[in-house]
């Protein structure tokens, strides 16, 4: 089934096609913390290394942590694993983005939300039809 599923889908992992590129031509970097792998390959047609990822699970960009998004960018020619990078104490830990899952924001007053949206108050009146 996990065969099948290579073949006919991109985004369950990777496809059959980059793992081939990937054992000719890639060379592996580093593996982030969520399991990620990242490589590098040959020279593209501009002068800069080929960079992808291989990962772990449901292919979603913005599982790719700030470092790692620097590095794959070509923002940075080092890589996270090579840099004694520390956080600052403001910066928060990387979360994917949860929209369209269970976990996604929802405010105050959302239809998703259970209770009632409070009214609107101020000088602001809705507008109703006939009025």
């Amino acid at each position: 089934m996990k065969t099948l599923l290579q073949i006919f889908t991109w985004w369950n992992g990777s496809t059959i096609g980059t793992r081939f590129f990937t054992w000719r031509k890639g060379t592996k970097v580093g593996e982030d913390e969520f399991g990620n792998i990242y490589y590098e390959g040959p020279m593209m047609s501009y002068g800069l290394p080929r960079r992808w990822v291989q990962y772990n699970g449901y292919a979603e960009a913005s599982a790719i942590p700030p470092g790692w998004h620097g590095w794959m960018h070509h923002r940075t020619d080092v890589p996270p694993p090579k840099q004694d990078y520390k956080p600052h104490e403001w910066e928060k830990p990387h979360r994917a983005n949860a929209t369209g899952t269970a976990a996604a924001y929802h405010p105050p007053g959302s239809l998703v939300e259970a209770g009632e949206r409070p009214r609107v108050t101020g000088d602001y009146d809705a507008w109703t039809p006939g009025s």
